[in-house]
């Protein structure tokens, strides 16, 4: 998508909370546990596997694995300024 971020960076948080930071120099807050309802993101569920999220090449998302990832774009959108709560 023409105009959006590139991920820089990201942070577990805790609580299933990712902190990402855009190279705009934007940070937000991603909630993951909204997506333990769909099948395929139920290894979210152990830490260790939570903690092993990396940025994708080029900074176009994240992911834990081959099969689990999320868009820079479903970050920014539904990403939340830290502290925010809504």
């Amino acid at each position: 998508m023409e105009g959006m971020p590139r991920i820089k960076s990201v942070e577990p948080t805790g609580n299933l909370e990712l902190l990402v930071r855009f190279d705009n120099g934007i940070a937000r807050t991603y909630d993951c546990a909204p997506l333990l309802s769909r099948p395929e993101f139920q290894l979210l569920k152990v830490p260790a596997f939570f903690r092993a999220v990396r940025v994708d090449a080029g900074g176009y998302g994240i992911s834990w694995s081959d099969d689990m990832d999320l868009s820079e774009h479903e970050l920014w959108t539904n990403g939340k300024q830290p502290g925010s709560s809504g």
